[in-house]
């Protein structure tokens, strides 16, 4: 069984992209979900979850990948109540599996999901795409965060990570953090891990962590998944086969010094889902998304296509962030996730692994 290709979808009412206009793009057999109005630390109820998946059914998607399932706060910080918000969790991921979710894409940043400061910087060529300008991370959170709101009110959009509800009250998220460093957070995420890992095994779940993004630490908070080396602390703090990686070759390559394929390879069996996506960087640190087109970035997508295939991998994979095309802007789009650059993506990734076949049977 080859890859398993995926679309990232918001949902109904959610996303200017149709289900009919994924179903266009040939080899896409998943779409990766959520339940977007979830607040992290909810139950995500079986009723709510039935009927995603009779919409996806409707056109023969299968949802096997769910994209994410939030993290209470209280948990990446340990704090008393914490049980009880994995108690919820637990609770989750049982009502996803009777669904058939088989993966859950999560991750353990703190405050902030991933981080950009311009989210339709123009690249030269007339599209947009996802900016990361170095030097405006520093000491105002403030800033940045009232920029990813004042877009998401504007537009009548929501962010995985950016709940209003949960930015509203920065002050005292960062104040929780304060006293969090990295090894009371590694701390905090095997106790997670430790507590789901049963029912995950029950229920035949895997727990994808995503790579955190951009991979170092920002306004103070502890980062964990950044590279190789602590990759390979996270798979073996908690050794269960339901303990993977969503490997995102963007958010890993945002730091240059990261061999995406390398680690492929070395961890291919527990790489449950992947993320394809291509940056470009400049010599003062800021990075740019870019198309998924190998030559166009500095992430070595055809080496990293290369790796999956030889290490024979049969798991999900979907393009990340793709640029804004023809037309696609601020209102019309979410942010990295417009039809055509992924769609284009998608096609690309296809045709590099239809052709490592065809080497492949001809030796």
């Amino acid at each position: 069984m080859p890859m398993q290709m995926g679309f990232r979808w918001y949902g109904e009412g959610n996303d200017n992209i149709s289900l009919r206009d994924i179903k266009q793009i040939p080899g896409v057999t998943e779409i990766v979900w959520a339940l977007h109005h979830k607040m992290p630390g909810e139950i995500w109820e079986k009723e709510e979850i039935a009927k995603v998946k009779e919409q996806l059914d409707r056109y023969g998607f299968n949802n096997h990948v769910v994209e994410s399932v939030n993290v209470h706060d209280d948990i990446k910080t340990g704090k008393p109540t914490r049980d009880g918000y994995i108690e919820n969790y637990k609770e989750t991921i049982r009502n996803l599996a009777s669904y058939g979710v088989k993966v859950i894409c999560y991750n353990f940043m703190p405050v902030f999901d991933w981080t950009r400061t311009d989210l339709f910087h123009p690249v030269g060529d007339g599209s947009t795409a996802l900016y990361y300008e170095k030097d405006k991370i520093k000491d105002d959170y403030k800033a940045m965060a009232d920029y990813i709101l004042s877009f998401t009110e504007k537009y009548n959009m929501t962010f995985p990570g950016w709940e209003p509800e949960r930015m509203a009250e920065l002050d005292r998220l960062f104040g929780e953090y304060k006293d969090i460093s990295h090894e009371k957070l590694w701390a905090n995420l095997k106790y997670f891990l430790e507590a789901v890992m049963p029912v995950c095994e029950e229920c035949g779940v895997k727990m994808a962590i995503h790579m955190d993004d951009p991979p170092w630490d920002i306004f103070g908070l502890p980062r964990l998944l950044v590279n190789e080396e602590n990759i390979g602390r996270f798979l073996s703090m908690v050794d269960h086969p339901c303990n993977c990686l969503t490997l995102c070759s963007g958010s890993l390559n945002a730091d240059g010094r990261n061999n995406v394929a390398k680690i492929i390879r070395k961890h291919c069996d527990r790489i449950a889902f992947a993320h394809i996506r291509n940056v470009k960087h400049f010599e003062n640190g800021d990075f740019s998304e870019a198309s998924h087109r190998d030559c166009d970035g500095d992430t070595g997508i055809l080496e990293i296509l290369k790796a999956y295939h030889e290490c024979g991998y049969e798991g999900y994979i979907r393009p990340d962030h793709g640029r804004h095309l023809w037309g696609e802007g601020p209102g019309t789009v979410r942010p990295g996730y417009g039809l055509y650059d992924r769609a284009m993506g998608i096609m690309y990734m296809l045709g590099v692994w239809d052709m490592l076949d065809r080497l492949s049977e001809n030796r």
